[in-house]
């Protein structure tokens, strides 16, 4: 009946002379869709009618009797004869909300839009005590799986999954369970890591990213700041009482790391190399330069990314420090498992299982999905990024010196316009 509900609904969308608004047909049919909650209209300033709907999701996919949870889903409305654009994302989606907001390639292709809020996250938590055994990539594929089967009632034209970062990570996920939910994915600087520490960061830091001249610039200005240490550590003192953070290490390690993660911070959102201090700066120029751009309170435990980290842990990966040219000067003297150490939820142990890994990276290989991957040049996540598939139905942009914000908007022409021809070229087929 709910089909039969939503097939009606869809045709009078469409056609015009319908006695009831089309927003009032939108809405009545979301509402009638299998466990959605709630329906709420919202404003736009790109789309006819917005709606946040909350669907109940279980707990565990597999286990539908352990619970269920409230998953916070944005629909956006152009028309149901128009493809349909789905954001995969990693963490809260609170930003869509905005009356402002559009995804870029809902705007490049004149798409419906539909973002969906990943599990764990912010309004799509499960009730507490929160169970982290089922946080994993399989239960939000099936989440994401469950809507697009929901949703294709009343949009039934060719699907396109997105994401950024993480939510480009959630893309190929999503797309690696349920290849045929999707007609066309586009992941943004979405890593493919091996490890809880994956290694190939480092030496990309190291070795690659830049220039010799700058990355001497910044291993220099990280040694300053290690050798001042006494002088910019009652700094550290007086900004953490002002902030509240809550530490699970010593201060006097979080100013360690904060130092150890100042180049990874300094290249994933492309700062100049000219906004770095001269090394004869005073005590304040330096301190203010480094804590912004390598905020301290990143090593916090516990708050609105720990879902994140128990991912990171458990199947998605991470990166670690090398800590060998620093080491003079450290008062940490290893800083494997750091992540666990830091960041997991307390008496939390996970072990890293490389399983997602190899499924993700085998489809990848041999699926003839459609794919374009978009990396910066620059991006420490570009270190870890899976290969070029080298098929004609993947599109593989590296741009040029771009940093974690590489997006087709800022690509150079000639890369921008492929993009936008594959995309367009892709719907048609």
């Amino acid at each position: 009946m709910i089909r039969k509900i939503s097939f009606i609904a869809l045709l009078l969308l469409v056609a015009s002379g319908s006695q009831l608004p089309a927003q009032t047909l939108l809405q009545q049919t979301l509402q009638a869709l299998p466990d959605v909650q709630k329906v709420e209209q919202l404003t736009s300033d790109h789309f006819s009618e917005k709606y946040v709907l909350y669907m109940q999701q279980p707990i565990d996919h597999k286990q539908p009797q352990v619970g269920s949870f409230s998953q916070r889903v944005f629909v956006m409305h152009v028309g149901a004869d128009r493809p349909t654009v789905m954001v995969t994302e990693g963490y809260g989606a609170a930003y869509a909300a905005a009356p402002r907001y559009i995804d870029e390639v809902a705007r490049l292709l004149n798409t419906n839009l539909v973002v969906v809020e990943h599990r764990y996250f912010l309004e799509s938590t499960p009730p507490k005590p929160v169970n982290w055994d089922y946080l994993t990539a399989e239960n939000s594929a099936n989440d994401l799986h469950r809507i697009n089967q929901m949703l294709r009632t009343i949009y039934p034209q060719k699907w396109i999954s997105t994401g950024i970062s993480k939510g480009g990570q959630t893309v190929m996920i999503y797309r690696t369970f349920f290849p045929d939910d999707i007609d066309i994915s586009v992941p943004y600087v979405g890593p493919l890591c091996r490890g809880v520490e994956d290694g190939r960061h480092e030496p990309f830091l190291r070795d690659v990213v830049g220039t010799q001249e700058d990355r001497d610039k910044l291993f220099a200005f990280q040694i300053e700041i290690l050798k001042r240490k006494d002088r910019l550590m009652p700094m550290l003192e007086e900004l953490n009482l002002t902030k509240g953070w809550k530490f699970r290490i010593p201060l006097e390690e979080v100013y360690d790391y904060s130092v150890l993660e100042y180049p990874f911070a300094f290249w994933q959102y492309g700062t100049p190399i000219g906004m770095i201090p001269d090394l004869t700066s005073d005590d304040e120029t330096l301190f203010t330069h480094w804590s912004r751009l390598s905020d301290p309170g990143y090593f916090e435990a516990e708050n609105n990314t720990s879902p994140f980290f128990v991912q990171a842990a458990r199947e998605l990966g991470y990166y670690g420090y090398d800590i060998e040219p620093y080491k003079d000067y450290l008062k940490i003297t290893d800083a494997k498992g750091y992540l666990s150490k830091i960041f997991l939820p307390e008496d939390l142990h996970i072990e890293f299982d490389p399983t997602l890994y190899h499924k993700i990276s085998n489809f990848l290989k041999n699926s003839d999905a459609k794919f374009i991957f978009i990396f910066g040049e620059y991006d420490p996540w570009f270190a870890p990024a899976p290969p070029d598939p080298d098929r004609p139905d993947a599109l593989y942009v590296v741009s040029p010196k771009m940093s974690h914000r590489a997006r087709i908007g800022n690509l150079p022409e000639e890369m921008r316009d492929r993009v936008i021809e594959t995309l367009n070229r892709w719907l048609k087929e």
